[in-house]
């Protein structure tokens, strides 16, 4: 029987998680753009469902923090700066939702699928280089 390392665990987590993501974000940030055009959807469901989908973000960097430092792993310049850019963007919207009031769906919407963008970006450089 083999045991399997905790690094190596963490980076499995770390290649799926990336698709929980990539997925959520996507989702919430399609959401919030219809939103933006209908008022219906919106509500506590859209915000709660944009926190978890933008919060995955924070735990993707801290399964890729843990590589780096625990296992040595070697992230490459541009993954780590897509990765890095996604914590960004999420405290740019975040600051600002006041100044954006009338047009909140749209900013998380745009944001949402901003970090899908960068969360595929970064796979494809994980995958090929």
């Amino acid at each position: 029987m083999s045991v399997v390392e905790p690094a190596s665990a963490v980076g499995g987590v770390h290649d799926w998680f990336s698709w929980v993501v990539v997925v959520s974000n996507a989702l919430v940030g399609l959401w919030a753009l219809g939103a933006h055009r209908r008022p219906r959807l919106r509500g506590r469901a859209l915000w709660a469902s944009t926190a978890v989908a933008q919060a995955t973000v924070f735990v993707q960097a801290g399964l890729g923090t843990w590589l780096m430092a625990a296992e040595g792993r070697d992230a490459g310049e541009l993954h780590a700066l897509y990765g890095f850019s996604t914590l960004v963007a999420v405290g740019i919207a975040y600051s600002y939702r006041h100044h954006l009031r009338d047009r909140v769906c749209l900013l998380y919407g745009c944001t949402g699928l901003f970090l899908m963008g960068l969360g595929i970006r970064a796979m494809i450089l994980d995958s090929f280089g």
